[in-house]
């Protein structure tokens, strides 16, 4: 066990990112079709194929899923996604055309500090493809792909991951890039919200601080300066063998790792949303309540690790967790 999303088997992760640009891509490539479904709390979400994803429609699984800074620009990331898999003969069988299936999802990280001189000439289509020849079982963390340019209101955010096996054998894993309008920790101190779920102190070791400090749920978020800048993307995924309809119990699911691991979550400035991948590797029937806790549990933690990951880097307008606590035991 990595510890990433990729422990769940049939599942590799490619990024692509520029560090000038504060800004990049990140893919899950299947290695099969695996059936999919996406669930969306946030108030601002954009979004490319998510309606196919719906448990009525016709097409049962994808090749891959995009996550993307970038805005609406970053949505060209699924296109270039799209032709990596095509060349490689992957897609939905229509006659004798394929189309691989790619749904995507993007963060506003436009105004992070990254040179956006180009204007609109932004290389997303580029970065989906490199994303997908870099596609493997390992991955970086923090300052990455989708989350390189991603910030909280007090830290910089990033791309984190975390993982679980269940007791029957089947495994959850989760991936998310952190671009939240609120924040991971506990006022200003080192202590993360997601820290009752954490395992083997990979996000620190700290716990929650005891007793919590005055105002600590007092809100603070990006909105109150400017709107629009925000959205929490996640990728949560199983061996299990699931229905569309299960999977969106699992989409669901994991969104109260949102809840636990940011605060506030779901806003109205917000895309917080969740693809849910199932790969069908492990046979039997899923115990979707066991399913379900491990999903928003692997959420959580990825958010915390997002932020605990992520590197400084020249131009940024926040500071990471590292350069403030690094230092500090639990």
């Amino acid at each position: 066990m990595k510890n990433l999303i990729t422990d769940v088997a049939g599942l590799r992760v490619g990024h692509a990112d520029d560090a000038r640009l504060k800004s990049g891509v990140t893919v899950v490539v299947c290695e099969e079709p695996a059936v999919a479904a996406v669930h969306v709390m946030g108030g601002a979400p954009g979004t490319r194929e998510t309606d196919l994803l719906a448990p009525e429609q016709t097409v049962e699984a994808v090749d891959a899923i995009v996550l993307s800074g970038g805005s609406a620009f970053g949505l060209e990331a699924a296109g270039g996604a799209m032709a990596a898999l095509a060349a490689a003969g992957r897609g939905f069988a229509v006659g004798t055309v394929r189309v691989p299936i790619v749904p995507a999802a993007i963060l506003f990280d436009l105004t992070n500090g990254g040179d956006k001189s180009r204007g609109g000439d932004l290389p997303y289509a580029a970065f989906g493809k490199s994303a997908v020849a870099a596609a493997g079982a390992d991955f970086a963390l923090g300052t990455a792909g989708a989350g390189a340019g991603a910030t909280t209101v007090n830290l910089k955010g990033g791309l984190g991951s975390a993982s679980v096996r269940l007791a029957d054998g089947s495994t959850v894993g989760a991936l998310v890039a952190v671009n939240a309008l609120g924040q991971a920790t506990v006022g200003d101190g080192p202590h993360f919200w997601a820290a009752p779920f954490e395992t083997d102190g990979e996000f620190g070791g700290l716990g929650l601080p005891a007793p919590m400090p005055a105002g600590a749920t007092r809100l603070r978020h990006k909105a109150e300066a400017v709107d629009g800048q925000s959205t929490t993307l996640a990728v949560v995924a199983t061996d299990a063998r699931l229905t569309k309809a299960e999977a969106k119990r699992l989409a669901i699911a994991a969104h109260d790792g949102f809840a636990r691991a940011l605060w506030p979550s779901h806003t109205p400035f917000d895309g917080d949303l969740v693809f849910a991948l199932a790969t069908g590797r492990v046979a039997g029937a899923a115990d979707m309540v066991a399913l379900g806790a491990a999903a928003a549990a692997c959420t959580a933690r990825a958010i915390a690790r997002a932020v605990y990951e992520a590197a400084p880097a020249a131009g940024d307008k926040l500071p990471t967790w590292k350069e403030l606590h690094g230092g500090r035991a639990g």
